[in-house]
């Protein structure tokens, strides 16, 4: 029996919004799939601001500089940001 092997080190390769969701996929080939809500500064954001982000340190974090909001992808999976 094969086994999938998560990455310790889990690291976002891509970001998206639905109308109500913050939607992150991760390189191991995991999507997480956040109310947006839980980020007020996002959900109030325009969608030029929401799409306008960075990679941090190769994908550990996500950053949003128009609004300084920061996100790490570790906090995400956990449910601290």
């Amino acid at each position: 029996m094969n086994t999938l092997k998560v990455e310790e080190r889990p690291l976002a390769q891509d970001v998206r919004f639905s109308d109500c969701e913050l939607i992150v996929s991760l390189v191991d080939g995991r999507t997480i799939s956040i109310p947006v809500t839980w980020f007020p500064t996002l959900a109030n954001a325009t969608e030029a601001q929401r799409n306008n982000w960075q990679l941090l340190g190769g994908g550990d974090g996500i950053h949003w500089p128009d609004l300084d909001e920061d996100l790490s992808v570790r906090g995400l999976l956990l449910g601290t940001h």
